[in-house]
């Protein structure tokens, strides 16, 4: 999956023959995942049409202020495109609007949205080679770099004027190219490999019945996504679950016992930055698992268990340099019992979750956390969605290597 993927990206384009490329851009952002609204100057429109552009963006284009041809429309809000936008990209950038970008020209929707914008900014030069060298481009260049925005490098070929030589616009695909690996390089978890465990466990009695319980896995494949998001090459350990996981940067293991889950997480644990234990693992299973299908005969019928090995607890005495978090679902004096088990445990966090809290625990989308540190510093969350409590998760993972 790509880096791009449920990205929001403006796309700016200036009246240069290079847009007649930006068709072909947008089409690699739509494939990519991204989200894209299209912004032109009104010279653009010379080279490309917004209905090409529209189409297939899935979005109406932008170019003015407001509708000139109806006094009742609503007036296209520079400022929140620029709000809107995850990144920004003006795709191709002339010396003009160059120009307008540095001295803030403010003439047109584009220069408005991008002085409005909060988002990273990237543009891709397109000129003829005497402008692309002229000193006050180059003086461009130099001004929009300072301000924080990221030049795409212009490539060499042919030229418009018949010239050959540097000055036209990135290809599409190397646009795409170049964005992928600028953001990946600046994600906050790029280098950091993280296990984490997600799901129940079931534990045989026979070939046809288990003990489990009612975790869907939901939390720990949102904190995968999370982190996986955000550059880390991420392990995710699960039980029985109908989650699939959404990004290339997650390898995925599926196991159905606590055994096995216990011998993945060995495999791997040496060699994580961050161990995130968000399964629900059994406690006990069934001391001799039957080959064939017990059948209904007594009226009662006993199972011995026995205990099966603490995956969280062994972890944490292997520990050298790992962030290790745990997890702890508890109905009674869920603070004293969570303190215990970092103790026991030697985690570095707890995520505390309460059968007690309406909109928390297993099978709903929402939870409701208390994070508690291996200093005991307490930090009640409100309810929210798995997915916000995931990206909190990983927040704290952020801080720490911060």
């Amino acid at each position: 999956m790509s880096v791009l993927s449920g990205k929001k990206i403006i796309l700016g384009v200036s009246g240069g023959i290079a847009a007649y490329k930006t068709a072909a851009l947008v089409r690699l952002f739509i494939k990519a995942g991204a989200h894209v609204q299209v912004i032109m100057t009104p010279a653009s429109k010379d080279f490309v049409t917004p209905l090409t552009l529209s189409t297939l963006s899935k979005n109406p284009v932008h170019s003015t202020f407001y509708n000139e041809e109806d006094e009742n429309a609503q007036w296209n809000n520079h400022v929140e495109l620029g709000l809107w936008a995850d990144y920004m990209v003006v795709a191709p950038a002339t010396a003009n609007t160059l120009s307008k970008m540095v001295n803030g020209t403010c003439d047109n929707l584009l220069i408005a949205t991008y002085l409005s914008a909060k988002c990273p900014v990237y543009f891709a030069p397109a000129m003829d080679l005497d402008m692309y060298k002229h000193p006050s481009t180059i003086a461009s260049f130099k001004a929009l770099q300072q301000f924080g925005n990221t030049i795409i490098p212009a490539e060499s070929g042919e030229l418009a004027s018949g010239l050959s030589g540097e000055g036209r616009m990135a290809e599409p695909e190397n646009i795409i190219a170049f964005l992928e690996a600028d953001i990946e390089s600046k994600l906050p978890l790029k280098g950091k490999k993280i296990l984490i465990t997600a799901g129940p466990t079931y534990e045989a009695i026979d070939p046809v019945r288990f003990i489990g319980n009612h975790s869907s896995g939901k939390m720990g494949f949102d904190i995968a996504n999370q982190a996986a998001n955000l550059g880390a090459e991420v392990i995710l350990v699960a039980g029985p679950t109908h989650f699939k996981v959404k990004n290339n940067h997650i390898n995925l293991i599926r196991v159905v016992s606590a055994q096995q889950m216990y011998e993945a997480c060995h495999e791997y644990y040496n060699d994580c930055d961050v161990a995130i234990a968000a399964a629900a693992v059994a406690d006990y299973r069934p001391k001799n698992v039957a080959e064939q299908k017990i059948k209904k005969s007594d009226a009662c019928f006993t199972i011995e268990l026995e205990k099966t090995k603490d995956i969280l607890a062994s972890l944490g005495e292997l520990k050298k340099n790992q962030f290790l978090i745990g997890f702890a679902l508890e109905t009674e004096n869920e603070i004293e019992n969570a303190k215990l088990k970092i103790q026991k445990k030697n985690l570095d966090l707890i995520v505390l979750n309460s059968l007690q809290d309406e909109g928390a625990g297993f099978g709903k989308p929402t939870n409701k956390v208390t994070f508690i540190d291996k200093k005991f510093t307490i930090e009640p969350m409100d309810l929210k969605s798995k997915e916000d409590v995931a990206v909190d998760i990983i927040n704290k993972i952020i801080n720490h290597y911060a």
